[in-house]
This record gives C-alpha cells, structure tokens and sequence, in this order.
C-alpha cells in the first residue's frame, strides 16, 4: 500500500477555484469506482490550506489516477495561482487502522 499526504496553500483569490477543481477530478475518481484507492480531501480551519491524502492498493493504480485529466488540470492549475510555498509531500507507512482500508464491504 501507497499513502501519501499533501499539503499546501492557496492565496485566497484562488480558494473558489481550487475547490472547484477539486470537485471536478473527485467526480471522475467517483466514476472509476475502483475499490484500490482511497482519495480525500480536507480544507483546514484558515480557510485556505488543503491537505490531500491518498491510499493506493498498488503503484498501477496510483499511476493511473495521477494521469487522469481532470486531476492533471487540477495540479497545473493550483501550481500556476502562485501558492504561498511549496507543497509539502509526506510518503508514509501505515502504523495502525481501526478497519481495512481496501475492504470489499
């Protein structure tokens, strides 16, 4: 398993339009129906600080949705508004869950 966490600040004149973007690719996530990733995303209490974290079964599928348009459109788009710094990338090693993430259920 892949998990990765993401964050980073957008300048507030970009917030709405992040946001946005962020709809838009999560829509198709949605539509891959894939059991093999888990995507959220949070909105922290300034406002305009997101934090991303994905869970990926395997390398395939982490790939593939990196690749995906609306997700590529997305990034693009985020890095060119100008953010207050660099995103901050942490790979990490899951220590503990309360339930299998990739369950069937």
């Amino acid at each position: 398993m892949i998990t990765v966490k993401v964050t980073y600040t957008v300048k507030s004149a970009f917030i709405s339009q992040n946001q946005e973007n962020i709809n838009l690719f999560m829509d198709e996530f949605r539509k891959i129906g894939s059991k093999d990733f888990r995507y959220t995303v949070y909105l922290c209490e300034d406002g305009k600080t997101f934090v991303h974290l994905s869970h990926y079964q395997n390398e395939e599928i982490q790939k593939y949705l990196l690749n995906v348009p609306s997700f590529k459109l997305f990034q693009k788009q985020r890095d060119e508004s100008g953010l207050e710094g660099a995103p901050q990338i942490d790979v990490m090693k899951m220590a503990a869950s309360s339930n299998d993430i990739f369950s069937q259920q």
